[in-house]
């Protein structure tokens, strides 16, 4: 999970799942235990997605474990709603294109930034259909054989 020394989180689901059609950063509001619980790797967000509401963009079902030497009264509600930090034409941008059917924004990743500040990485998706899955899969296959190849020809 760390990457160079900082967190690192992959939702390696997304595009596996989803087509991305366009990527973003976006700053996220976290509590500090939430930050001390994503630095130790306690967090998961392969079910994720973001939607705007009211002129602001949301994050759900993000599920950040509680911090492990929290105190009781320090404690995180883990799959709370966290909120997305964007400039306004990305917001509308987003809220554009989920209004189109069959669109949708998923998490691609969590990091943080030189700064260490807590940023997740946006991706605006289509769903993918049962075909264009097996399509992955088998460009991966083939991917990984040409790679197998190469190394065998070394």
């Amino acid at each position: 999970m760390a990457e160079n020394g900082k967190a690192t989180l992959l939702n390696r689901k997304a595009r596996f799942e989803y087509e991305i059609l366009e990527t973003m950063e976006a700053g996220l509001v976290l509590l500090g235990t939430e930050v001390k619980a994503i630095r130790e790797g306690r967090a998961n967000f392969s079910d994720a997605y973001a939607r705007p509401e009211k002129g602001e963009v949301w994050l759900y079902n993000a599920n950040i474990s509680q911090y492990s030497a929290g105190g009781p009264y320090s404690m995180h509600e883990p799959l709370r709603r966290r909120k997305l930090l964007l400039h306004k034409d990305q917001i509308l941008k987003l809220t554009k294109a989920v209004s189109e059917k069959g669109m949708t924004v998923v998490p691609l990743k969590l990091y943080f930034n030189k700064k260490h500040r807590a940023k997740v990485e946006l991706g605006i998706a289509r769903g993918k259909k049962l075909w264009d899955k097996r399509r992955t899969i088998m460009d991966r296959d083939r991917e990984r054989e040409a790679q197998e190849a190469m190394k065998r020809r070394r």
